[in-house]
């Protein structure tokens, strides 16, 4: 679906989770301020930044996981103060940056806790299916990823929240997650925002990218036009 959807306007897509003036943060303390997104169906959005830029702030916020200091979040247009377990229910998927496996439990059992069935999540990463009775714990690190995200995506989320879906993993692996990751958006119609530090690989793979820095987004563009824009951005940010 990528670049299709912008070329039709916005009525081409319905938005499915949106930020209006959201700012977040802990205490009193706002590491996100006056923040306004838009996540449309079939379309992934990659958020950019350096460490401290309340990129994952922004997703714990956005999934219910932390309450805004200020503004709404909308969830398929309505306003929303939902818990993050509700919003699960709701439709909404969530792959916090700590790999979310029971280590104790079988990569089988692991899959199970999902809200889709094994199945799915094995037709999206077959290189599971010999590991169903190892521990997760067990598994390597690409493994575990593969096992968080099959178990995301099996439950045919309407939006899914991923907060560094490649952190400490080899470049193929990386590269497998995300195709995964498209492939799925584009068939489910399933709205993406992904907070990823590597920002060509994701950039590959989104429709548009938000840069944030300091708690405000201080560029945007559409990724079909390439990394130059944001490495222009990012370089205009830091001076």
């Amino acid at each position: 679906m990528r670049n299709d959807r912008m070329a039709g306007g916005s009525s081409a897509a319905s938005v499915v989770l949106e930020a209006r003036r959201l700012s977040a943060g802990y205490g009193d303390l706002a590491a996100v301020r006056d923040l306004d997104l838009a996540l449309h169906t079939g379309e992934i959005i990659a958020i950019f930044g350096p460490n401290g830029a309340g990129k994952t702030t922004t997703l714990l916020t956005l999934a219910g996981a932390l309450p805004p200091l200020k503004g709404d979040v909308l969830w398929r247009g309505q306003r929303t103060t939902r818990p993050l377990h509700r919003r699960v229910r709701d439709g909404m998927g969530f792959v916090p940056e700590e790999r979310s496996v029971v280590s104790s439990l079988s990569t089988l059992d692991n899959l199970r806790l999902g809200l889709g069935t094994v199945e799915d999540a094995l037709s999206l990463f077959p290189q599971l299916e010999p590991l169903l009775n190892r521990p997760a714990g067990l598994l390597s690190g690409g493994e575990q990823q593969m096992l968080t995200l099959g178990r995301a995506l099996a439950s045919r989320p309407a939006a899914l929240l991923v907060d560094e879906l490649s952190l400490g993993l080899a470049p193929v692996v990386v590269e497998h997650l995300l195709d995964t990751l498209r492939a799925t958006a584009d068939q489910l119609g399933m709205a993406v925002l992904v907070v990823e530090q590597q920002a060509r690989r994701a950039m590959r793979i989104a429709d548009r990218w938000h840069l944030l820095r300091q708690g405000a987004v201080i560029a945007s563009g559409d990724a079909s036009s390439g990394i130059d824009a944001l490495e222009a951005a990012y370089l205009a940010g830091a001076q």
